[in-house]
């Protein structure tokens, strides 16, 4: 059952996208609170099985709720080594789908003692895995001015990168930064001018956030093993909330659909070409209707990309 409180995004499209097989063997590389996850099991028949990936402790709690349906497992860890872990790594070519809906979910927006909302106060955390890592405030208390700037930068697209490193490093010197409404308020007092649609916190929490979880990597490394997974015909539905996320899922689904690459009027047959393709692109990007970003506001960046192996 799915909890009334959360809203999958883009779930009927994440679903025809995945094309389920009665009988198939799906993934869902982040459980969430099971949104997903809820849906793939009801289009399962009881020979369909469904493994969930999840590195949030709280979300390993919320997937209790199907420890009785004998289809479903859900596994602790990072779906970077979902190809890794025991119970999937005899699966490699054999899986019929997988499932990544990436990013911070919402309900860990919504608790402010995860450290993730710049709007709610709580203390300064932001890792996905609070049982393991460093935490923002962590981070920021020691980390050297220009690494917060880069990061910023790089992972939050934020210009004002060297302006609020530089704040936040003045502010730390005399008071310890451990909250997440402070660090919003060094950060909006830092940034000379401000998107009146965008809250002035909203990149460098994103750039911050990316970094302390190492997503990027994760992403990069989650789509080899997913690929590594699928079988001939299996999907690959990848759900993105941001330009860095998007454009890395693109260009990997582009480049595993374009086969060998060869110089022009290089004498070789297409078949060649051909036989280096992984996968192929199925439709273009999908982006949410302007109802569902009217009932979830949250939705309107995603974009959802799927892919079929060859």
């Amino acid at each position: 059952m799915m909890d009334p409180a959360h809203t999958s995004v883009l779930l009927h499209e994440c679903i025809e996208g995945l094309a389920i097989k009665p009988d198939g063997i799906y993934i869902d590389a982040t459980f969430g609170r099971g949104g997903h996850s809820s849906y793939i099991l009801n289009a399962l028949g009881e020979h369909g099985r469904l493994i969930a990936f999840d590195r949030d402790p709280a979300a390993i709690e919320a997937a209790q709720k199907f420890v009785n349906d004998p289809r479903f497992t859900i596994v602790h860890s990072a779906f970077a080594q979902m190809d890794e872990v025991p119970l999937t790594a005899g699966l490699i070519d054999q899986v019929d789908g997988v499932l990544m809906d990436l990013g911070v979910s919402s309900p860990q927006l919504d608790d402010s003692s995860r450290g993730f909302s710049f709007l709610r106060d709580g203390p300064l955390d932001m890792r996905m895995d609070t049982s393991t890592g460093v935490s923002a405030e962590q981070w920021l208390a020691h980390a050297d001015e220009q690494d917060i700037a880069q990061v910023i930068k790089e992972f939050g697209e934020e210009k004002f990168g060297k302006r609020i490193a530089h704040a936040i490093v003045n502010t730390r010197v005399h008071t310890p930064i451990n909250s997440t409404l402070q660090l919003a308020a060094i950060i909006a007092e830092a940034m000379p001018v401000k998107d009146k649609h965008k809250h002035p916190a909203t990149r460098a929490f994103q750039g911050i956030r990316i970094y302390i979880n190492s997503e990027l990597d994760q992403l990069r490394d989650g789509l080899k093993a997913a690929v590594k997974l699928l079988k001939p015909t299996g999907r690959l539905a990848a759900i993105s909330f941001h330009s860095l996320e998007d454009r890395m899922v693109k260009r990997f689904m582009r480049e595993q659909s374009k086969g060998k690459n060869v110089p022009h009027n290089m004498p070789i047959l297409q078949a060649e070409i051909d036989a280096d393709k992984v996968l192929k692109l199925i439709g273009k990007a999908i982006k949410p209707s302007d109802e569902e970003v009217s009932n979830n506001p949250r939705s309107r960046s995603s974009v959802l990309r799927v892919a079929e192996k060859l």
